[in-house]
């Protein structure tokens, strides 16, 4: 089946004329009629009558025009976006990141991408630090951004962006957060809220472990949503990096000797042709200032 059989047929059933058919189209009638006998072969039966002085859809006819219809429609649309997304007027960024990466990191970049483009399509996959290097190498994401991917592949390009810490998190209303300075021996009476979705959970439960703080004993949350509302509700403490976005109703605090750093880095596959979205984004969070980042999350 041609697509343009099935605009010849469009137009004979929209105007019942086989000669205002073809004139609309802009061929000849015996061409027109050529297309639409083969297009009935194809389907097996006739899909006009041919009388005088309109044709007639039969009763096949009939039932396949809005089949048709949406088959043409849907050609046309597939063409007008290819034509768009060549043309430069339509973007489109597939992008993998790690649960335990905020997104708001990426808003105020994305925000400039999209003045570039006339319509800006985002596609976000959520993952393990396994499941995004999965994401880039079957081509389901163009960027991958995470601490660590931990995935030995010798096309897998990272890029560092930022290097941040660690801090305590808890409910303002907890005593804890009325302390000036929070050793580990504070932590050993709290409950702990532990983030096993990122990727240094368990590098961070053995530091805990290693001072004394009982984490095995410790809640475990699988979503940085279910953690703020589990903070808001003070069932617990956490501890999150410096870039977690956090609400008015909790508090950051330093721990003494708490010496756990993570670099968020942005990957990539070599050799894989990247849209010119992708390409956009990739030069922005290469050089974006993410010091300046970094001093406002510890700050708020």
């Amino acid at each position: 089946m041609e697509m343009h059989q099935v605009r010849y047929f469009l137009a004979v059933a929209r105007v019942l004329n086989f000669t205002r058919a073809a004139d609309e189209c802009n061929v000849t009638q015996p061409s027109l009629t050529r297309a639409i006998k083969q297009l009935e072969a194809e389907l097996g039966g006739d899909l006009f009558r041919r009388e005088r002085p309109a044709a007639q859809l039969t009763e096949l006819g009939l039932r396949m025009h809005p089949l048709l219809r949406q088959c043409f429609e849907a050609a046309t649309g597939a063409r007008q976006l290819a034509s768009s997304f060549k043309s430069g007027e339509v973007g489109a960024l597939r992008i993998a990141l790690t649960h335990s990466v905020d997104l708001s990191l990426l808003i105020p970049h994305l925000d400039q991408i999209k003045r570039l483009f006339n319509r800006l399509e985002f596609r976000f996959l959520r993952g393990t630090s396994r499941e995004v290097g999965e994401f880039l190498k079957k081509g389901e994401a163009e960027l991958g951004i995470a601490a660590e991917i931990g995935e030995d592949w010798d096309r897998l390009d990272a890029w560092p962006l930022f290097t941040e810490s660690f801090q305590l998190v808890m409910n303002r209303q907890r005593p804890l957060a009325g302390l000036d300075r929070i050793e580990f021996e504070d932590l050993r009476a709290e409950q702990l809220l532990l983030r096993n979705y990122c990727e240094h959970a368990e590098r961070l439960s053995s530091s805990l472990r290693s001072h004394g703080i009982d984490v095995d004993h410790s809640h475990e949350v699988s979503s940085e949503r279910d953690l703020i509302e589990l903070l808001e509700a003070d069932i617990g403490i956490a501890v999150v990096p410096d870039t977690a976005s956090i609400p008015q109703t909790l508090k950051r605090s330093a721990v003494d000797g708490l010496d756990q750093r993570r670099t968020v880095h942005l990957y990539g596959v070599a050799g894989r042709q990247r849209t010119a979205v992708a390409s956009a984004v990739m030069r922005l969070l290469r050089g974006a200032d993410w010091q300046q980042v970094l001093g406002h999350s510890a700050s708020s």
